[in-house]
C-alpha cells in the first residue's frame, strides 16, 4: 500500500450548496480529515475561493468535475487546475480526451472515472450494452492506465479485480462507501461497500459524504470509519 496517512484516507465529500456551509464543515472536520472533495455543485457556487480556503488550511482537494468535452477543451481545463494546488482531479472520456488531460498536467493527479456508482447492470441493459459492470470498469481502467492517468475512480466492488489485473502502480479512489453499522435504505448509489472492504480490495482513498454529514456525531463516525480503514490495512 502507498504511504498515505490515515487522516488522508477518507476524502470528505463537500456535497453542500454554499461555500459558507462547506467552510463550516472544513473547520469542523479538518482536525481529523485532511482531504476534501469539491464537486460540481459546490464549485459552481464557490468557485476557486472554496478550493483555496481548503488548501490554505493545510488540506488536500479532490476537484471532482469529471471533465468531458473535446480534447483541446479538456486540456485547457486541466491547465486551469494544475497550478491551483489541487491534488486530484477527474475526467471522463475516450482515448483522445485522456491523452489531452494528462499532457502537461503538472503536479495534479488525473483520475479517470470508470463507471459511476449510481450505475448498475440494469442501466447497462437499458443502454443496449452487454457484459458486466466489472468488465466495463476493467476495460476503461486498463485504457486509462495505459494512456498515462494516475488512477481511476471506481466502486470498491471492482477494486480487487483492478489490482489483480493492473498492479499497485496507480491510485484507486472509491465512492459509494457506507459505515459497517448502516443499513441500506433509499440510496442513489447502487454499488456500495464498507470502508474496510474497500481498503482490503485495494482502494487508496474512500470518498464519504452523507454518512458523516447526517450523523448525530460526525467526529465519532469519522473515528469509527478510520478504525475500519485501519483494520482493512492490517488485513491487506
Amino acid at each position: 500500500m502507498k504511504n498515505i496517512n490515515l487522516n488522508e484516507r477518507i476524502i470528505y465529500a463537500l456535497d453542500v450548496p454554499t461555500p459558507d456551509e462547506a467552510k463550516q464543515w472544513v473547520r469542523k472536520l479538518d482536525g481529523d480529515i485532511k482531504f476534501f472533495k469539491v464537486g460540481l455543485e459546490l464549485f459552481l457556487s464557490g468557485w476557486w475561493d472554496i478550493v483555496d480556503f481548503i488548501i490554505d488550511r493545510g488540506n488536500q482537494v479532490m476537484l471532482d468535475l469529471k471533465f468531458f468535452d473535446i480534447p483541446e477543451t479538456v486540456h485547457l481545463a486541466i491547465q486551469q487546475v494544475k497550478d491551483r494546488g489541487v491534488s486530484l482531479t477527474t475526467i471522463h472520456g475516450n482515448d483522445a480526451i485522456i491523452k489531452a488531460a494528462v499532457k502537461d498536467r503538472g503536479n495534479v493527479k488525473v483520475l479517470a472515472v470508470t463507471v459511476l456508482t449510481s450505475f448498475d447492470e440494469s442501466d447497462m441493459r437499458q443502454m443496449g450494452m452487454t457484459g458486466s459492470v466489472e468488465d466495463l470498469v476493467l476495460i476503461r481502467a486498463k485504457k486509462a492506465f495505459a494512456l498515462g492517468c494516475d488512477g481511476v475512480v471506481s466502486s470498491a466492488l471492482e477494486a480487487k479485480p483492478l489490482r489483480d489485473a493492473l498492479g499497485d502502480g496507480f491510485f484507486i479512489v472509491t465512492p459509494g462507501i457506507r459505515p459497517e453499522s448502516s443499513v441500506k435504505g433509499e440510496d442513489d448509489q447502487k454499488r456500495i461497500a464498507t470502508a474496510r472492504n474497500a481498503i482490503i480490495n485495494g482502494a487508496d482513498h474512500v470518498v464519504i459524504g452523507r454518512p458523516i454529514r447526517t450523523a448525530e456525531d460526525p467526529i465519532s463516525t469519522i473515528k469509527k470509519l478510520q478504525d475500519e480503514i485501519a483494520q482493512g490495512l492490517a488485513q491487506h
